[in-house]
């Protein structure tokens, strides 16, 4: 029996296309037809975890990744009716990656996440030295731990052989492509996601490779889906010998066209690992906020939003340290209370829209009558406060926005969660329900390129929970305590401005 949104290999339409989502927790990877529709019984996963540390690192070992994704390709391209029927291969990953590799192309340097924070000291240095307003203008993005300047800065005085080593600084995408094909393929979102690009003219900033001593040969040149790889000869997988290999994408990018939000009137919350709110723009937002990111994303289109680094992550957290009751839902659905402590959920530090990387989780108004499931509702309600913080520095900006559909692990497994979403953001919150939309979106726009003309398959969507009224004061006065908590708490600079409820 196949899923409602899956369709038997029989039943499925040309041309297919594999799609491969490296994610937080895992490397997956599934045939999809030409109607966006996963094909049933030819999907893959294989989990993983980030190794971290309390020095803030958040690191994966990329080869580590390359046999995960040589795993799923084994499992599903190895079907003999699929000879001849994949017409291309698509992979997004998380975004912000970095890893050094050699000449040869070999790694340097474990793969840093986008969680990895000991590049933090030259933050500070590099907000010292350079406008960071004018930054953020140019390139879209922040100084912060996340990007790349960073990173090179930190990396040459603390393993300074290896940066010297360096012939080139690859995303965990690009070291996975050349592993397999040659090439290290990046899309432009990947690049993008760097945050060493303008995100009007698509060419590396040069200031900040000047302040980290970072070369422009140094990095892939961005290369747009409508240009994939031609076909290379691998005889471990002869049902991909006619496929084209699109350049690597961000996750971020393929979870927007996955959930549906495919222009500026949808605004998706992500509810992975991490998380974040995006919404897809005609060209770059102009001005942008200075809260937020704006990536390009292709010659014609950005993505403007904000990443949240806890989101299944807290929630993990609290499941594996907490002696939580099997019932979360009725601790979801219960009425709120001004006894839920009041969480800062910041485990791995803070992007948007503070971007303080040295942020930590805090948990406010414990007393010895707080149970563990008001610690884990309060860890729930932080998170939808966070979202609430990226969501007031986006509206002015993206005021044609008339849904908000939210997709991701959290969101399946805790749907009830999302009528907190609601009440805290004060606007309906619709689930799309579908597994692996990332992935989904990751297939799409392949086959954008590969089969323009085919029908797509209409995502799937369950609730839409509208704001309660009647929560609308509670709400506006924990949203109140938050911010009076984060000033006082969250070391580096916050965001100025009304937007920070000072």
């Amino acid at each position: 029996m196949t899923r409602n949104d899956d369709v038997a290999l029989d039943a499925a339409v040309d041309p297919l296309v594999l799609a491969m989502d490296i994610g937080s927790t895992a490397t997956r990877g599934g045939v999809h037809d030409a109607t966006g529709r996963r094909v049933h019984g030819l999907q893959h996963k294989v989990p993983h975890a980030f190794t971290v540390a309390p020095d803030g690192t958040s690191v994966i070992d990329p080869d580590q990744v390359t046999a995960e994704v040589e795993q799923v390709l084994d499992a599903v391209a190895g079907a003999p009716r699929l000879s001849n029927r994949i017409a291309g291969v698509a992979m997004d990953t998380f975004a912000a990656s970095l890893i050094a590799v050699d000449r040869t192309g070999h790694a340097l340097t474990p793969c840093l996440t986008y969680a990895d924070s000991r590049s933090a000291g030259a933050v500070t240095a590099l907000r010292q030295q350079l406008d960071e307003h004018a930054v953020q203008q140019r390139t879209g993005t922040r100084l912060h731990t996340s990007y790349h300047a960073p990173r090179l800065r930190w990396l040459a005085a603390t393993q300074p052989q290896v940066a010297s080593a360096a012939a080139s600084w690859w995303s965990l995408g690009e070291y996975v492509w050349f592993r397999l094909t040659g090439q290290p393929l990046a899309g432009t979102s990947t690049v993008a996601w760097t945050g060493l690009v303008d995100r009007r003219t698509g060419e590396l900033d040069a200031e900040l490779l000047n302040a980290v001593g970072a070369r422009p040969e140094q990095f892939s040149p961005p290369r747009d889906l409508s240009d994939p790889a031609p076909a290379v000869t691998l005889s471990r997988w002869p049902a991909l010998a006619r496929a084209v290999w699109f350049p690597v994408i961000t996750d971020g990018f393929a979870s927007n066209i996955g959930a549906g939000a495919t222009d500026a009137t949808v605004l998706t919350a992500a509810t992975a690992t991490s998380g974040a709110l995006r919404v897809l723009l005609d060209g770059p937002a102009d001005p942008l906020p200075f809260g937020l990111w704006n990536y390009r994303v292709d010659a014609g289109r950005s993505l403007l939003g904000g990443a949240i680094n806890d989101v299944g992550r807290a929630v993990s957290w609290a499941q594996d340290t907490l002696r939580l009751s099997p019932g979360l839902a009725d601790v979801l659905t219960a009425a709120p209370s001004d006894a839920t402590p009041l969480v800062l959920p910041y485990l791995t530090g803070e992007r948007a829209p503070g971007w303080a990387g040295g942020a930590r989780a805090l948990f406010g108004g414990v007393s010895a009558a707080t149970g563990a499931d008001a610690m884990f509702r309060g860890v729930i309600e932080g998170v939808a406060m966070t979202y609430a913080r990226v969501a007031d520095e986006l509206s002015p900006a993206a005021p044609q926005v008339v849904q908000v559909a939210a997709a991701g692990r959290v969101s399946n497994d805790h749907p009830e969660w999302l009528q907190i979403l609601a009440d805290v953001l004060g606007r309906p919150v619709t689930h799309v329900t579908r597994r692996r939309a990332t992935q989904r979106g990751t297939a799409l726009l392949a086959l954008d390129v590969l089969a323009p003309d085919v029908e797509r398959s209409q995502r799937t969507t369950g609730a839409t929970y509208e704001p309660r009224p009647a929560y609308a004061e509670h709400y506006a006065q924990r949203r109140a305590r938050f911010a009076e908590l984060y000033d006082v708490t969250v070391p580096g600079p916050g965001v100025k401005g009304p937007a920070s409820a000072r």
